[in-house]
């Protein structure tokens, strides 16, 4: 009785760490979308609103889902603290981007395109700043293909795999 209740979590354990694997393969691809979206309202706001960046950031931050709207909320409370302190929108940025990296399912791809854009704004004109985000917004839909390619590849690989590996498992030790 004891080795079938075992055995039953042993499978259940595998299941479920295959499933978490295979949600972030899921999420990977949503997460770049909203990145996009979040990218795009900033290009608006900027570009066509005449909005100050940190404005539009606190504003594009409030029309977006977790993970991204809460990176750009902290990016949005870090300008405000760092205004006193003289942080550039760089460190800001960069910082954000560090404190809520691990907490998405995203790659370092995606990471360093938006490191180099935010190198890049707040230190030029309105213009520069909409190229450059135009610029971020089609690496990360480069980004976003790839992704779903590892999504339809790998997502249904890891629940299998996550069975499979469990039942080999529990074969070996009964």
């Amino acid at each position: 009785m004891v080795k079938l209740i075992g055995a039953v979590l042993i499978l259940f354990a595998g299941t479920m760490i295959g499933f978490h694997q295979a949600s972030r393969f899921a999420a990977r691809p949503r997460q770049i979308r909203q990145l996009i979206q979040a990218l795009q309202r900033l290009e608006t706001e900027i570009g066509y609103g005449y909005t100050p960046l940190p404005e539009a950031v606190t504003s594009s931050a409030a029309h977006l889902p977790e993970p991204v709207a809460g990176l750009l909320q902290s990016v949005s409370r870090l300008l405000a603290e760092g205004e006193r302190e003289g942080k550039t929108f760089r460190e800001c940025w960069e910082e954000a981007l560090t404190m809520h990296w691990p907490g998405t399912a995203m790659k370092n791809a995606e990471q360093s395109a938006l490191i180099r854009l935010g190198s890049a704004l707040g230190i030029s004109d309105r213009d520069d700043q909409v190229k450059h985000l135009r610029l971020a917004v089609q690496q990360l839909k480069a980004e976003e293909d790839a992704a779903r390619d590892d999504q339809s590849r790998y997502e249904k690989m890891c629940k299998s795999l996550g069975v499979l590996v469990a039942a080999l498992v529990v074969i070996l030790i009964v």
